[in-house]
């Protein structure tokens, strides 16, 4: 159960960060479904061979035949990976760690709430910032690519892609709310919340270079959303799938039972 007053104001409070972020993706997302044409293609293709492991690194190799094969090189491979990240790292350390280092979550607790429902409240607050931000930008790429390649982009496509995409969102923002909730310093919130997620992508930018560091991608919750096997509706991809969310439920558990149980100071 969560309470609605608080969920509105913090909902409230997400929307500047929310805006931001989805304006940024809103330029990325119609400009590079904006560059799907054979000469831009040629273009990128010779980038690519002048700059083959920075590209590689940030997932971007290959033009891809399709329109959606297209996308998961250029805006899936790190775009659509970061950008909502930065979202979840910065808004879950702001819905429970800064409460308390500030000192002010006693007025969080004040009223006759349970701390369990404040702790939910908090954690619906993030998840639906994340549902929100990531179907703005499906329903953004598939108006985009209808408006500039009509036909050329399956909407099955792209909602598998961003329902393993939202997947591995809400995995991250249940590591993050767990941060949150466990430290009383946000510094070491976002020293972990923010550290951890941030070195997994360094060690897959560094898994995608190849070589000797292609098995570091078995270090990073990153390998497990396989973006071409959810297009192509492949069961192993799925199935990784479903370890993110499975992960997600755990990581959101943990945090409403050690938000329960902490010492607060207040």
């Amino acid at each position: 159960m969560i309470n609605l007053t608080l969920y509105k104001k913090e909902l409230k409070s997400s929307w500047k960060l929310l805006v931001i972020i989805a304006g940024v993706l809103t330029l990325y997302i119609t400009m590079i479904i904006g560059m799907f044409d054979p000469e831009m293609a040629d273009a990128l293709k010779q980038f690519e061979e002048l700059m083959p492991e920075v590209m590689a690194a940030v997932g971007m190799t290959g033009t891809g035949d399709t329109l959606a094969g297209f996308m998961i090189s250029y805006l899936y491979g790190m775009l659509m990976l970061v950008f909502p990240m930065v979202y979840t790292i910065i808004r879950s350390n702001g819905l429970v760690a800064k409460y308390v280092d500030r000192g002010s979550m006693a007025s969080l607790l004040a009223a006759p709430v349970h701390r369990t429902t404040v702790a939910l409240t908090q954690l619906a607050v993030l998840f639906t910032g994340i549902f929100l931000l990531l179907g703005y930008c499906t329903a953004l790429e598939l108006a985009t690519a209808q408006a500039l390649f009509p036909g050329e982009l399956a909407a099955a496509e792209l909602l598998r892609l961003n329902v393993g995409l939202l997947f591995l969102q809400l995995f991250i923002g249940g590591f993050c709310f767990l941060c949150s909730c466990a430290f009383q310093d946000t510094r070491y919130s976002l020293a972990f919340g923010a550290g951890v997620p941030v070195l997994m992508y360094v060690v897959q930018m560094l898994a995608n270079m190849g070589g000797k560091l292609e098995n570091m991608k078995y270090a990073t919750i990153f390998s497990l959303y396989q973006a071409e096997g959810l297009v192509s509706g492949e069961s192993g991809a799925w199935l990784c799938a479903g370890i993110l969310l499975a992960g997600a439920v755990l990581l959101s558990a943990l945090a409403v039972a050690v938000f329960r149980r902490r010492d607060l100071h207040l």
